[in-house]
């Protein structure tokens, strides 16, 4: 990596440094500048504008959270709905530890903006998902991409919600678990094992014998 390009990446740990240590209100290019030990117009040399600096910063939250994603999914079962949970586990997960991230990560004048491609860069894992959909839920009656995008969705607002502190207050709960599991089994029907249960405890209360002839 030559000189300009590391002290391009420089500036952009340090703004993803400040950015989790105070939010995306203290991100600004004298304050990078500051905490990366360099003159407060130097920055200006890649990121013409605060727009541009904040989609930097913003794409590195695309790649870490692919990180967590493979990460997640490595350690998951091949059943591919347990790499949907795997993957919705990692995502919510990633929105909790890493809020002002995923607050930035999303933000429409940054998306709007197209610079860095950044509107395009979490179609990757979009696509990651409607693909385990498509292996989890072939029978589901519409494209996989519907399910996907509804499954997102509700993910992206349930973090969201969680992370404003409205879902706590709502639902007086702290624990997102459950929450999560009602999303999934909406979108996905009941894990396997739910299921089996489900249907031993119809079959021992309706009888070996059950039928529609009373006789």
């Amino acid at each position: 990596m030559d000189l300009d390009q590391g002290l391009r990446a420089r500036l952009v740990e340090v703004g993803v440094e400040l950015l989790q240590a105070e939010g995306h209100t203290a991100l600004s290019l004298r304050e990078i500048a500051r905490r990366a030990g360099v003159s407060h117009g130097a920055p200006r040399r890649y990121f013409p504008t605060h727009l541009s600096l904040l989609s930097a910063i913003a794409r590195a939250g695309f790649t870490a959270l692919a990180t967590e994603v493979d990460t997640a999914l490595t350690a998951a079962p091949p059943d591919p709905r347990a790499r949907v949970v795997a993957l919705s586990r990692a995502y919510t997960g990633f929105a909790a530890t890493r809020r002002g991230m995923f607050e930035l990560m999303f933000r429409h004048d940054l998306l709007q903006s197209g610079y860095l491609g950044l509107r395009e860069a979490g179609l990757p894992l979009f696509r990651l998902l409607t693909g385990l959909i498509a292996e989890a839920r072939p029978d589901a009656g519409q494209p996989p991409e519907v399910t996907a995008g509804v499954l997102w969705a509700a993910l992206h607002g349930m973090a969201e919600l969680r992370n404003w502190g409205s879902l706590q207050l709502a639902t007086g709960a702290s624990d997102p678990a459950p929450f999560l599991d009602a999303i999934l089994t909406a979108h996905l029907g009941p894990a396997p094992s739910d299921h089996a249960d489900h249907t031993a405890h119809r079959t021992a209360h309706l009888g070996p014998d059950s039928g529609d002839d009373p006789a």
